[in-house]
């Protein structure tokens, strides 16, 4: 009875909140156990009757309900990351530096460094965070604000695509712990390293507060594994 009745209910619902049911399960799932070690049965399981038919209505394999994962994931932090592009009272290095301090501070990334998983050990999670970063992070979000600053002067720079790419990869991928799993103790030296690169090209735009953060999330994400 549950089940016909839960799969009734799943019938009724509009498409786009059966997508969002799938994916909210899912995105659990795949944090908690892994995306390999998480199956399209495991994703039915936890729906409350939805049937795999109504799943591979939406979705054509695994692989597609991860992406469609990733990219929910990532919707909130760009649209935050274009307000910051839109705002007109900060200067190119100001938008720089506020992305990466409102990035950091969001509440849902204690959320997210709970429950993740290796990237390391997930080439499909990992894939797409680094396709995120080079696709979409880099030439949607930094490269326009360092264009913006080498316009106002506040950034001194040749090379704007190249260095909006350095950044984000050193930020999104070999500063994240969830990548190399890295101690608090190395999170600190990356910090550390990756300061010194952007002071070089000119760029003093972390501090103890930022580093602070990284710490804090590195420290709930160890202790979380």
């Amino acid at each position: 009875m549950f089940e016909k009745g839960g799969e009734k209910l799943a019938r009724n619902k509009h498409p786009e909140e059966t997508v969002n049911l799938i994916l909210d399960v899912a995105s659990r799932l795949f944090m908690e156990k892994g995306y390999e070690h998480t199956s399209i049965q495991d994703i039915i399981n936890h729906l409350g009757g939805l049937s795999k038919g109504a799943i591979y209505h939406h979705f054509k394999s695994k692989e597609d309900i991860l992406y469609a994962v990733t990219d929910k994931m990532t919707e909130q932090s760009n649209q935050m990351f274009q307000v910051i592009c839109d705002r007109t009272d900060l200067n190119g290095k100001e938008k720089l530096e506020t992305m990466f301090r409102e990035s950091l501070n969001r509440s849902v990334q204690d959320d997210i460094f709970t429950v993740a998983p290796s990237f390391y050990n997930n080439p499909q999670l990992l894939f797409s965070l680094l396709h995120e970063t080079i696709e979409i992070s880099a030439p949607d979000y930094i490269q326009p604000i360092i264009e913006q600053g080498m316009a106002d002067g506040s950034i001194v720079a040749k090379h704007p695509k190249q260095l909006a790419e350095l950044i984000s990869l050193m930020a999104n991928l070999w500063m994240n712990p969830m990548v190399f799993d890295d101690s608090v103790e190395e999170t600190y030296s990356k910090f550390m390293v990756f300061d010194q690169v952007l002071k070089g090209l000119g760029l003093d735009i972390v501090d103890e507060e930022i580093l602070s953060r990284m710490q804090e999330l590195t420290t709930i994400y160890q202790n979380s594994k």
